[in-house]
């Protein structure tokens, strides 16, 4: 505390309020508020979403739609959420005798950002707790399913690590007659295919050999000429490619929904901050508007 000498040598000292310039009421009023605004809105918004999405094909809108939709709802939760519990907070406290205009004005500020942040960290908190039991619960309905497949996984996962040794080892051995060996063997024919396929999906592409052998093979099997059957193999791989570029879009469409989202999410926290305490402010003012007078009689 410094202390400091008048003109006329009186010792001026600073007065400090004892009382706290926080008030923890109106903050947890505040956010309390702004946490049930918030979770009704949610359960409205997740009601409305639900009709967007349908399993009948055709009757879906994408997911681009949706992921934009959904992070345009919460930030229209964020803010109105924030907005209320920061006008709440404003005008529940107390009125502040003998301080700054300037003093009061930060202090609902910083009142309306804390009710905002115990909201947030709450809903935060709720949301993963929610999303944690739908995991676990999602979990326990396929554990018997992943139990029960536990063994194929296994003999999956060898017979991947095996793919590059049986796709070589299957080029050597390659008969000069494949159609008499496709015809006598259906079994071995048709596991040769697949590794042969197996193999093209990891490198990328299927090398000019291998689609000359599996146009014999076909030919073999269905008895279609071989121009027939290589014109067969260029269908299907193409099928193939088409399906990979599908689920490669799907899968960047799905990336840019959650980064719009992400942003989308940061952004309107960050406003969201900024309505809490303009709003803070906003009550703040208007509870300071009128001043109550007390009157005592002159002694």
């Amino acid at each position: 505390m410094s202390v400091s000498m008048t003109g006329s040598g009186e010792i001026a000292t600073p007065v400090e309020s004892s009382n706290s310039a926080m008030t923890w009421g109106p903050i947890f009023g505040g956010a309390a508020a702004a946490i049930g605004v918030t979770l009704i809105l949610l359960l409205l918004g997740s009601g409305v979403g639900l009709t967007m999405v349908s399993p009948w094909s055709g009757q879906s809108s994408s997911l681009g739609t949706v992921g934009v939709t959904a992070a345009i709802w919460l930030v229209v939760v964020q803010w109105l959420s924030s907005g209320l519990g920061g006008y709440i907070t404003g005008r529940l406290r107390t009125k502040w005798a003998a301080v700054h205009t300037d003093e009061v004005f930060f202090r609902d500020t910083a009142h309306g950002f804390i009710s905002w942040a115990l909201a947030t960290i709450f809903v935060a908190g709720f949301l993963a707790s929610s999303l944690t039991s739908l995991a676990g619960a999602g979990a326990q309905a396929v554990g018997s399913a992943a139990s029960a497949a536990g063994t194929a996984a296994a003999s999956s996962t060898a017979s991947a690590a095996d793919l590059p040794t049986a796709y070589f080892t299957d080029a050597l051995l390659r008969p000069e007659q494949a159609r008499a060996g496709a015809t006598s063997d259906d079994t071995a024919a048709t596991a040769e295919v697949s590794r042969i396929l197996l193999n093209g999906a990891a490198a990328g592409q299927i090398p000019d050999d291998d689609k000359a052998y599996l146009a014999t093979i076909v030919s073999a099997r269905t008895g279609l000429s071989e121009a027939d059957a290589r014109t067969r193999v260029d269908t299907v791989l193409k099928r193939i490619d088409d399906a990979k570029v599908a689920a490669q879009k799907a899968a960047e469409e799905a990336r840019k929904a959650a980064s719009t989202t992400a942003l989308l999410g940061a952004l309107s926290l960050l406003i969201g901050a900024f309505i809490a305490a303009a709003a803070a402010a906003f009550g703040g003012s208007q509870r300071d508007e009128e001043e109550d007078l007390l009157v005592t009689p002159r002694v």
